[in-house]
Parts: C-alpha cells; sequence; structure tokens
C-alpha cells in the first residue's frame, strides 16, 4: 500500500481497501489459526502485537500520502490518539520491560471501527461521525489498556478486559474466549 500511494497508480482506493481488507482477515485468523493448532505463544502473541503496529502504521501513512488535508484537518484528533498510544507502551515498557499485548475485546471492537473509518477515507477522503467514533473509542481503549497494564502484577498477554485485569491481581483464574485471546 505505501508504494501504490508513492505512485499514484489508477484505482489506487480499490486497489487499497482491498488490500486493508485482505491485511486485516489474515490479522484476524492468524491468532484463531495459531491458537486452533496450539502454537500460540507469548512471544508469537507479542510479535503479533507489534506487527499489528506496524501494519496500521503504514496504511495511515499510505492513507495521508493520498488524502493528506483530511490528516491535516484533524490533526489535533490524531496526535491525541497517537499519543494515548505511545502512552500505553510506554507504561508497559517501564512497567514490565515487555510491549503491550493485552488483545483486550475492547481494542478488537475498536480496529473494526477503525477499519470502517479508513476504509470511507480511502474511498472518499472524508470521514464524519464514523472518524469520531473511531477517535473517541480508540481513546478509551487505550485508558483501559493502561489501566490493565497498571493494574496487572506481571505481565501477562490476552488480558480481555480491566475485569479480568483485577481477577488476576486478586489470584483468580480468568476465562479467555478462545477465537478471540485463548
Amino acid at each position: 500500500m505505501l508504494y501504490l500511494s508513492f505512485t499514484d497508480i489508477a484505482h489506487y482506493p480499490t486497489i487499497a481497501i482491498l488490500l486493508f481488507t485482505l491485511g486485516l482477515l489474515t490479522d484476524i485468523f492468524d491468532g484463531i489459526i495459531a491458537r486452533r493448532l496450539g502454537i500460540s505463544t507469548q512471544r508469537l502473541r507479542r510479535l503479533d502485537s507489534s506487527i499489528d503496529q506496524i501494519f496500521f502504521i503504514c496504511v495511515a501513512i499510505a492513507t495521508y500520502i493520498q488524502c493528506p488535508v483530511f490528516f491535516q484537518s484533524h490533526l489535533t484528533e490524531i496526535i491525541l490518539l497517537i499519543s494515548f498510544e505511545a502512552l500505553t507502551y510506554l507504561i508497559c515498557f517501564i512497567k514490565f520491560k515487555k510491549e503491550v499485548a493485552t488483545h483486550a475485546i475492547s481494542s478488537k471492537i475498536w480496529t473494526l471501527i477503525l477499519f470502517a473509518s479508513m476504509i470511507q477515507i480511502m474511498g472518499t477522503c472524508d470521514s464524519g461521525w464514523l472518524f469520531q467514533i473511531a477517535i473517541y473509542l480508540g481513546l478509551l481503549t487505550r485508558l483501559e489498556i493502561m489501566a490493565i497494564i497498571i493494574t496487572i502484577r506481571t505481565w501477562t498477554n490476552d488480558v480481555p478486559s480491566i475485569y479480568h485485569a483485577v481477577q488476576l491481581r486478586k489470584g483468580l483464574p480468568i476465562k479467555r474466549h478462545k477465537l478471540f485471546n485463548g
């Protein structure tokens, strides 16, 4: 997508939307398949989180190249969201010397809203209420992840919610959904 956004090829929005959709689907199914095969390890989950970050950063840059006016007009919200994301990583690195890999359920919902918003931006270089929902939900989910990180005593991947983090802190077992974060 990055390369294609620089080349300004014909039908870029359609191609970008297809590639973005394929990327999101493979991200969803690689985790499900790994868990089904019993090969989902802590290291693999950490790597998955890092790759997800790189993927979305590349999509955002490619979309910015095609729609700079949209991004410039929403710079404050975007900087705020990026700052919250960076803060989650900073808190996790300070506390655990590892990157974030909570894979919270709220973040999965946010990813779908962000996906829909980015599709709208890719197709029209504009987005209204959907983008605003993506920003606010993104901020809320980053706050939940910060709360999860602060609550748990030892680094743990696949913590579905703050409720589950509290359970872990109390030393209680938590139930993880085998499709989403098992």
